[in-house]
């Protein structure tokens, strides 16, 4: 039987690296009894961080599902990575889901993370609940990092809660809409007692309950007329009124707690049900021009949002029904690639089982393995509809490696496995570099193109060597040259003869290549003049500087002889190679190198170190303007300064900097510098022969 979408809560667990969110998710499991014994990220034996890759680096990389009940409702909690090289994973479970929990460390109060996926969960119409963990840790402080809250997020963030103690000393919390206090023993299920409130805490509780019933009245007329005369209004009262305005974001309630030591999960657990919408009350999906609502009687329509390749079960899809039954043994039909798929075994994540289930009903989450064609981003519908969710913007990945399989011989092998991991990780970009002909790997950071790499080893048994990627270094001239071409060879038999003479001349930037033929009275026949044109092109690929490709140039043949017994296409080809080669060599060629815009995001009081590094790189500033709490530089950088950029960056901005780049041009390389690129090209050329 499948739960009723009045019923079910999907709540996406968010924040900062090192918030505790896989902390707080294995609470909240253990709470409502999903799993018999607290997981421990220290001790890698948490239920969402599965990956031995999680394990060793005790963080989350991938987003994790467990569904389980409380208080006769489903609720589908999705654990997702706060590194923001992971951010992918993070931003496919904000989109199914209606609420998010965000998980703020009590020490550090709002980060980075913290305001980029909040900019994101406002722009996706989430209810959003706070939880300040680690109150247990020195320099913890509620009071201040609710201030903090308020100050990033506006003065619709109000506590629900109060903590009871403070640092190691926090015992329990104080219930801001019923005024009751419970304290904690122990990090047992039943671990929670109701006590009366401290009396030292009588005023503080009572200012906070204040502010609560000013916000929660504010969300409605006849609660702030009663309110105002001092009516006393009930606890179902507030709670439905809480729940009114959390639901489009007109109010955001901050519970508190420590997860580690099960304190206070249950009340989070509480408030997932009260305090947050189901599907139903949240109301339809607006997509593709139609509204798709939670019912069970209309057409499925179900969105894949993330998938997970594993070697044994194959490919495993995520997905969220938004309206409709997603059936096992039925027929469905992905719109992105027309083509039928047969939905096999359901599944569903309960704490560390898979249960195979018969159906998914409309607001639910669960798991589909082994369809064919389906991918994250497709949709699943009873009919062939266009339809396509608003993509979520995904930064760009900045971090490039050339990569080489360990093993001659793997490359289809280790390719194969790159773009399964692709599937579940679309910020990742893979591309074979034409000029330098490298296979390319390149993700958001250091971290991230490392776990890529680990997970190759480990699930799919492809060892490869990273190397930074080489600059695609291009090659131009200045001048016109003028040049011949003879090739004559004699022996035994039929000989070869081909003979040119060539004009060349530069071409405007980015007009790329150019051939004339002024070849008058056939003194060349017509049929050798694009063998001619083949060598010019061959010899194009090698420049005479340091041996890089060669563009913008205008080619002129005009004149040349040849045999009517030995001239051949190949001796043509090769009289024109070598008329281009002595052309390019006095036509005072020049080394060009790619310039890159680069847009760093940096926190204000780094922005003068920030600059004066780029400018060190042979940057040129474009200018700068402020974005949420943070400054963005954009300057003009050569590439082949960028190559450490991202391990430097982390160095100057405390970890809080990031920054994307795109081509904007290629101009050519200062004098000083054109004899150490060429001596490097000759060096790898020397190493890699």
């Amino acid at each position: 039987m499948h739960t009723s979408a009045d019923r079910i809560r999907n709540v996406a667990l968010v924040g900062h690296r090192g918030s505790g969110k896989t902390s707080l998710h294995e609470a909240l499991l253990y709470t409502a009894g999903a799993v018999s014994r607290l997981g421990r990220v220290t001790e890698g034996t948490t239920v969402s961080d599965a990956d031995a890759d999680e394990k060793a680096r005790q963080m989350s990389i991938s987003a994790a599902l467990t569904s389980f009940e409380w208080q006769e409702r489903k609720v589908n909690l999705l654990d997702t990575p706060g590194e923001p090289s992971f951010v992918a994973d993070a931003l496919g479970a904000l989109r199914v889901c209606e609420s998010a929990i965000f998980v703020v460390n009590a020490v550090m109060g709002v980060e980075v993370s913290t305001t980029r996926l909040w900019q994101r969960a406002a722009e996706l119409d989430l209810a959003r609940l706070l939880f300040v963990n680690m109150l247990d840790r020195e320099r913890a402080d509620f009071f201040r990092t609710l201030d903090g809250l308020k100050a990033a997020f506006g003065p619709h963030v109000v506590a629900t809660e109060i903590p009871i103690g403070s640092e190691h000393e926090v015992s329990g919390v104080i219930d801001l809409v019923d005024m009751k206090a419970y304290a904690y023993d122990g990090d047992g299920r039943d671990n929670c007692r109701e006590i009366p409130i401290p009396e030292e805490l009588e005023a503080q509780a009572q200012e906070h309950r204040e502010k609560l019933m000013d916000e929660v009245a504010e969300n409605s007329d006849a609660l702030m007329e009663r309110y105002l005369e001092g009516e006393e209004i009930s606890h179902d009262e507030i709670v439905g009124a809480l729940k009114e305005g959390t639901n489009h974001g007109a109010l955001f309630p901050v519970t508190c707690g420590v997860a580690t030591r099960n304190l206070a999960t249950n009340r989070l657990l509480d408030a997932i049900v009260e305090d947050l919408p189901s599907p139903v009350k949240h109301g339809g999906l607006e997509v593709a021009g139609m509204t798709l609502e939670p019912t069970e009687e209309a057409d499925l329509y179900a969105y894949v949002f993330k998938t997970r390749a594993d070697p044994f079960a194959g490919r495993i899809n995520l997905f969220r029904v938004y309206q409709g039954m997603m059936r096992h043994d039925s027929h469905v039909l992905n719109t992105r690639a027309h083509a039928k798929e047969r939905i096999g075994q359901l599944l569903a994540f309960n704490g560390r089982d898979t249960q195979h289930v018969d159906e998914f009903g409309p607001g639910d989450i669960g798991a589909v393995a082994k369809l064919k064609e389906t991918r994250a981003g497709d949709w699943l519908a009873a009919r062939d509809e266009p339809i396509e969710m608003p993509a979520v913007a995904l930064p760009a990945p900045v971090m490039a490696f050339a990569i080489e399989p360990k093993t001659k011989g793997d490359e289809d092998k280790v390719f194969t496995a790159l773009r399964r991991l692709q599937e579940e990780d679309p910020t990742i970009d893979l591309h074979r570099d034409d000029q330098t002909g490298e296979q390319i790997v390149a993700g958001l950071s250091q971290i991230h193109v490392e776990v890529v790499i680990a997970r190759l080893r480990e699930r799919f048994g492809a060892e490869v060597e990273l190397h930074p990627p080489r600059v695609p270094y291009l090659e131009t001239i200045r001048a016109s040259a003028r040049a011949h071409g003879r090739h004559k060879k004699q022996s035994g038999g039929r000989g070869q003869f081909g003979d040119c003479h060539i004009e060349i001349e530069p071409l405007a930037s980015g007009e790329g290549f150019e051939f004339v033929d002024a070849i008058k009275g056939g003194v060349i026949p017509g049929g050798f003049i694009p063998a001619v044109e083949r060598g010019v092109r061959e010899a194009m690929q090698r420049g005479a500087v340091a041996g890089y490709p060669v563009k913008d140039v205008r080619v002129r043949l005009y004149d040349g002889s040849y045999h009517s017994v030995d001239s051949s296409e190949m001796a043509f080809k090769t009289a024109g190679a070598l008329a281009m080669r002595q052309a390019l060599e006095a036509a005072s060629p020049v080394l060009l190198e790619p310039i890159m815009q680069v847009t760093v995001s940096v926190p204000d009081d780094a922005v003068g170190d920030v600059i004066g590094d780029l400018n060190s790189r042979r940057g040129r500033p474009l200018g700068m303007e402020p974005a949420g709490g943070m400054t963005e530089v954009r300057a003009e950088v050569p590439m082949a300064e960028l190559l450490s950029y991202a391990p430097d960056l982390r160095a100057i901005t405390g970890g809080q900097g990031e920054f994307t780049m795109e081509l904007a041009r290629y101009e050519e390389v200062p004098g000083h510098l054109v004899e150490k690129v060429v001596a490097q090209t000759k060096a790898s050329a020397e190493a890699a022969a």
